[in-house]
């Protein structure tokens, strides 16, 4: 290959105003008044030795770019510590490499090596992200740390999902005077425009200990940890000569073995073997169009969901853990699902509102985890495909699944079906429609589910979002009331925010292949925020106020709940968090419901007044987390809760995090406590080997659990892993408890790329 950049304006994606210059050799960027960048790659000068130790003569020879600008705690300021950059290709990868001078070396936070550990964000870490179809509206984005932790994100509409996995590596090295960094990224691991030599590009670097986020080209504060996902500030990349006609088959079958022990089941198993073999397959049919199959998929490698405290009578929302169902799932996304905003909230976790006690209570018309999972029972699933496609300005996914018959679980052989499809408009806009089907119904019991809806977001200029979407269901016996809408309006700058939503559901909603925790109800939700950033309060970065009001009626115009909150927040420059909640709530309950072992609740309306103090432990620390402790009134009686969600570095190849959560309830109707106690340790040999532990107590069910998965990356993409699970009944006597259901899983796996 051979090309050097021409001396010529490059046009920023999608047809937009034009960027500066491209550079010309020896140059590799340009920047205008507006901070915007042009960087020009070039063929790889010469074999590299990948090393992360950037010793090769190119390095010398071929200038690097840099000059990052603040994100976080300067807008628009220079990076405090110098970044250089340096860009390659060849036929099979592009490379990137920098090298990350410290002002302080000592004082690097570095304390996680496993791929996709969220922690990773916590550590000082490079990354780039990469607009492949230069749309400014979705890319992929990779991420080291200078222990050799890796993450990878995949971005649709701006919105990233952390689930989304590919084949690439990232070496690093430590020099006099700070650490280096080479990223190889397959051409066959990400989709791009066929033929085009223009990407979007920016790179980011975080400083953990001074909390100095910077990026190549300038990213709105308001963004916070999201700053990769936003596209559009995104600088341009030229200069690109990407491969053409590339065998993309990727075959990956497994063969597993197990032994399982349920005391519960009728009858009941003891030391039960078995073995199984599937595959899944990827076949990149075009740059535009991806295809996954699966036959009998396994999901044995699936870490335990965590045990969650529900002091509410609706249903818990359990995240999706199964990979096949997370990459790709942003296509799926419909209506609330994919509406959030910027990270101008102050909180570690992005904005604010959206629910307080009653939590976020809008529906999911497609909710995977109903896919292979009954009644808290794991149902086999058969196979199944799913198709990924864009072109043209639109994005579109379609998956059919089919699960097994399970008489233990109480499920019939079923097949899912899902459509989702989305049009690009204006700059960042969109606006959408998704199809599901059940077959046979799970309410209806033969009959066919389905739900349909059409959905938008408008996003104006960097700060100002409106959504909403319109659903309706087809069940037989609910003709009527089977729709659900839903309309936002969210401002989220930096400075102040102002989210505004009205949310329907009908009584008879009913999205089987989704998620309705609370229905039949019309929610008015208002939610305002004032986060100003002193200059005169020594070591406080960032001071934040909110109040929001939640209102629900039920379909009828009767008020069911109401909740009033008002929240202080103050950020330090260390990054930890101190805050103070107070709630004023109203709760109507039509019938009685059990809240807690021997505490039930009659019909009635009930006042509540609680005030909680909250703590975010600056994760430069070895020991840190969130803690909180609240009180106050809970249905005619008391409340009183302490939890702690922490992580403690123990070295950086073991990490413990402890789970608490007491709950101590005194009402009229009886005393009791719901709580959960656990704990998950980790220990990463490599970041492609680790073995974790989950270990678990319920008060509720009085039922300790535990989970201990090892996982060896033995090959790229080839996997072997091993699983122990178990669950005891703490309240029969004897030690240890009694065991409820033991299992032990053996599987392998094994990438073919074609």
């Amino acid at each position: 290959m051979a090309g050097a950049a021409a001396a010529q304006p490059v046009a920023k994606g999608g047809g937009h105003a034009n960027g500066p210059l491209a550079p010309v050799a020896p140059e590799t960027i340009t920047r205008d008044d507006q901070g915007q960048a042009t960087v020009r790659t070039m063929p790889l000068p010469a074999p590299m030795v990948f090393d992360g130790r950037l010793d090769e003569a190119f390095y010398r020879d071929v200038k690097p770019f840099g000059d990052f600008i603040q994100q976080d705690p300067i807008e628009g300021a220079a990076a405090t510590d110098k970044t250089e950059v340096w860009v390659f290709f060849d036929e099979v990868n592009l490379y990137v490499a920098a090298r990350l001078w410290e002002s302080e070396p000592g004082r690097r936070v570095a304390n996680e090596m496993r791929r996709d550990s969220f922690n990773l964000y916590n550590n000082d870490h490079f990354g780039v992200t990469l607009d492949t179809f230069h749309d400014r509206r979705n890319g992929y984005g990779f991420n080291a740390n200078s222990l050799g932790g890796l993450s990878d994100s995949q971005v649709i509409n701006e919105q990233p999902n952390p689930n989304w996995n590919t084949l690439w590596d990232a070496r690093t090295a430590d020099f006099d005077g700070g650490w280096s960094v080479e990223i190889q990224i397959p051409f066959r691991s990400i989709r791009f425009k066929e033929g085009g030599d223009t990407w979007g590009v920016n790179f980011r670097r975080l400083t953990r200990w001074n909390n100095e986020s910077t990026f190549l080209t300038a990213v709105p504060q308001s963004w916070g940890r999201r700053g990769m996902a936003k596209v559009s500030s995104n600088g341009t990349m030229v200069g690109l000569e990407t491969p053409s006609k590339q065998r993309n088959l990727d075959v990956k079958p497994y063969a597993l073995g197990s032994v399982a022990t349920n005391r519960l089941a009728t009858p009941p198993v003891v030391n039960d073997r078995d073995a199984n073999f599937g595959v899944d397959a990827k076949w990149a049919i075009s740059q535009s169009l991806v295809a996954d199959l699966t036959y009998n998929t396994d999901f044995a490698q699936v870490e335990d969901d965590e045990a969650q405290v529900n002091l509410t009578r609706f249903s818990l929302f359990f995240p999706e853990k199964r990979e096949f169902f997370l990459e790709g799932a942003d296509y799926f996304a419909f209506g609330a699902a994919n509406a959030g905003g910027g990270g101008g909230g102050g909180s570690p976790g992005g904005g604010g509102g959206g629910g307080g006690f009653f939590n976020n209570p809008a529906p999911l018309i497609f909710y995977s985890r109903r896919i292979g999972l009954s009644n808290g029972r794991a149902v086999p699933i058969l196979g199944g495909g799913r198709l990924l496609g864009r072109g043209g300005g639109f994005q579109f996914g379609a998956l059919q699944m089919r699960s097994e018959d399970d008489p233990v679980a109480g499920a019939l052989a079923s097949d899912f079906s899902v459509l989702r499809v989305n049009r690009d408009i204006f700059r960042r806009s969109r606006i959408g429609a998704i199809a599901t089907r059940r077959a046979p119904g799970a309410a209806a019991g033969v009959a066919d589910n389905y739900a349909y809806g059409a959905d938008a977001a408008f996003n104006f200029f960097s700060d100002l979002s409106v959504t909403g979407y319109w659903a309706k269901t087809e069940t037989p016996g609910a003709p009527a009331l089977d729709t659900s809408y839903r309309g936002a309006i969210n401002w989220n700058a930096d400075r102040t925010g102002l989210q505004l939503e009205h949310l329907y559901v009908g009584d008879r909603f009913n999205p089987e292949i989704g998620l309705v925790r609370r229905s039949a109800f019309r929610r008015s939700y208002g939610h305002g925020r004032f986060s100003p950033r002193p200059t005169n309060l020594r070591g406080v970065r960032r001071l934040t106020f909110e109040g929001s009001a939640d209102y629900f009626e039920n379909t009828s115009g009767a008020v069911e709940s109401r909740e009033l909150q008002g929240t202080f927040r103050a950020e330090l420059n260390t990054s930890d968090q101190v805050g103070l909640e107070y709630s004023d709530s109203f709760e109507a309950l039509t019938r009685p419901f059990v809240i807690a072992p021997g505490v039930t609740i009659p019909a009635g309306g009930y006042q509540f007044r609680q005030a909680k103090a909250t703590w975010f432990m600056s994760a430069s620390r070895r020991v840190s987390g969130f803690a909180s402790v609240s009180a106050g009134e809970f249905y005619g009686g008391t409340l009183r809760e302490l939890s702690w969600r922490g992580r403690l570095e123990v070295s950086p190849q073991l990490s413990i995090e402890p789970q608490l959560s007491l709950n101590h309830m005194d009402t009229p109707y009886g005393v009791g406590n719901t709580s959960v106690i656990g704990s998950r340790a980790t220990y990463t040999l490599t970041p492609r080997m680790f073995v974790g532990a989950l270990l678990q107590y319920q008060s509720a069910t009085k039922a300790v659990s535990a989970n201990v998965r090892f996982r060896w990356e033995y090959q790229p993409g080839s996997e072997l892993f091993v699983v122990y699970s178990d669950a005891r009944d703490t309240d029969e006597a004897g030690f240890p408890p009694p065991i409820l259901n033991r299992s032990v899983v053996v599987k392998l796996t094994k990438l073919l790329r074609f």
